[in-house]
């Protein structure tokens, strides 16, 4: 059965498991990378080298989100290249997504380290904080080339259709990155500056592995000195279709910041280490959605081209129903487990345990209605609307969320930083719930149109 058939014709549930498992491992992966990186920097550096790290996150954020700007602009235009059986076509989009990457990484490089300290002060960098922030820092902008070839061209991998060589470069930088975490921070005695120099070294690597793979050929598209040159019309293109992702990942390191220094002010240095902490405990409950995300979107689209609105309601409802359970059983374990959960990352800390188990129980707890909401606007992506696509991946983190921790803290101090979450989660789902039983009635029409007709074509 070609794959056409496969998305027409499999059931939904089958079709969800065998397009999501592969996505929802590799966005594990990259949530284990972080976790593990905060978890033996608490243990070897203690908490002031997790706010260290988490006052830089909007740096990584930054980074990300030009990575994410030209990867997923030219994936789009490389696979439509590739559908069009134009080969020559789609090697000139990856050699000028290339040279982007290359320039994206010298300006954010050059910028980041001349600007560090200003830069981390913004963040929420207080006098305590600041060294550790900075040494960390410094070394990763150092190593922005290798995040960037490592996430950008391993989405090319993705888009000619090599998803486990991709999933393999995700692997490679992990893998290495535990075994180098240790190593460094406890066997050489290098503290914060040497988990930067262990997540710098883990992405070479796989950025190695990465440019090998096209360089010696095992790739179908080839990277030719020929397309090394920009093309303006190119680049544009790439721009255009980067840039909805690329302002929601943007947005997301001004709320970050916002977050951060909101807690320096209600709960100081150890409310930062205790928010890096809740972050990235989020972190690890968001991907699996977000790999859930990514299997129904070819699942939804090729449906609702082929005006299977039916087929498409199906996997929109499943969807939302595992996103659910997944969401709400995280939320359950990390109320029973809070103080263990925080220990993870540092056992000697008490305030940090006590403030951290507190913060992760109010702050997650409707995280289960969070996973709803961003399964539902990826459904607008998926079908073709990129502008309530684009509001609804923004309502939660940024409209809702960034004035409410603004606010709250006023009136509630650090508990009003904990309790922005769980308000921002409900009303932003609130919102999109109206707005997807709105499209769901509109499915239904179309579905009934599209009966009326296909009766009407066989009377004829």
């Amino acid at each position: 059965m070609d794959r056409s058939k496969i998305l027409g014709e499999e059931k939904i549930g089958r079709l969800l498991l065998k397009f999501s498992i592969p996505a929802v491992i590799g966005m594990l992966i990259s949530a284990l990378y972080n976790i593990v990186d905060r978890i033996f920097i608490g243990r070897g550096v203690g908490s002031l080298g997790i706010a260290g790290v988490t006052i830089g996150f909007p740096i990584v954020t930054i980074i990300m989100s030009f990575a994410i700007l030209i990867s997923v602009g030219a994936s789009a235009l490389i696979s439509i290249k590739l559908g069009e059986k134009n080969k020559q076509g789609a090697e000139s989009i990856l050699g000028n997504a290339t040279v982007l990457l290359f320039i994206a990484s010298l300006v954010i490089t050059t910028i980041g380290l001349v600007a560090t300290d200003p830069l981390l002060r913004l963040f929420g960098a207080s006098n305590t904080t600041l060294p550790y922030a900075k040494a960390y820092m410094q070394i990763i902008l150092c190593g922005t080339i290798f995040q960037m070839i490592e996430f950008g061209m391993n989405s090319f991998i993705r888009a000619e259709g090599n998803p486990k060589v991709a999933m393999i470069t995700m692997l490679i930088g992990t893998v290495l990155n535990i075994i180098l975490d240790p190593l460094f921070i406890f066997v050489f005695k290098m503290g914060i500056k040497g988990a930067a120099i262990a997540t710098v070294i883990s992405q070479a690597v796989a950025a190695t592995w990465v440019l090998r793979y096209y360089l010696r050929g095992h790739s179908s598209l080839k990277l030719r000195t020929t397309n090394l040159k920009l093309d303006p019309g190119i680049v544009k293109r790439i721009a255009a279709i980067g840039s909805a992702p690329f302002i929601s990942q943007f947005a997301a390191s001004a709320t970050a910041t916002v977050m951060n220094n909101s807690t320096l002010i209600y709960g100081g240095d150890t409310g930062v280490s205790a928010m890096g902490i809740i972050q990235i405990m989020s972190l690890l409950l968001l991907m699996p959605i977000l790999g859930i995300n990514q299997g129904i979107q070819p699942i939804i689209s090729y449906n609702y081209g082929a005006k299977k609105y039916l087929r498409v309601k199906e996997t929109l409802k499943l969807a939302i129903t595992v996103a659910a359970v997944w969401g709400a059983l995280g939320s359950l374990v990390i109320f029973l487990r809070s103080e263990q959960l925080i220990s993870v990352f540092n056992k000697t800390d008490l305030e940090l345990i006590q403030m951290g188990s507190l913060g992760i129980k109010i702050y997650l707890s409707l995280f289960f209605l969070a996973g709803v909401q961003i399964v539902c606007s990826g459904y607008f992506q998926a079908v073709g609307k990129p502008k309530p696509a684009l509001f609804l991946s923004v309502l939660r983190q940024v409209v809702l969320l960034i004035p409410l921790a603004i606010i709250l803290p006023r009136f509630f101090k650090l508990r009003g930083i904990w309790f922005s979450g769980p308000l921002s989660d409900s009303l932003a789902f609130l919102i999109t719930i109206v707005w997807i039983l709105r499209e769901l009635k509109l499915l239904e029409k179309q579905h009934g149109a599209n009966q009326d007709l296909q009766k009407a074509e066989t009377i004829i």
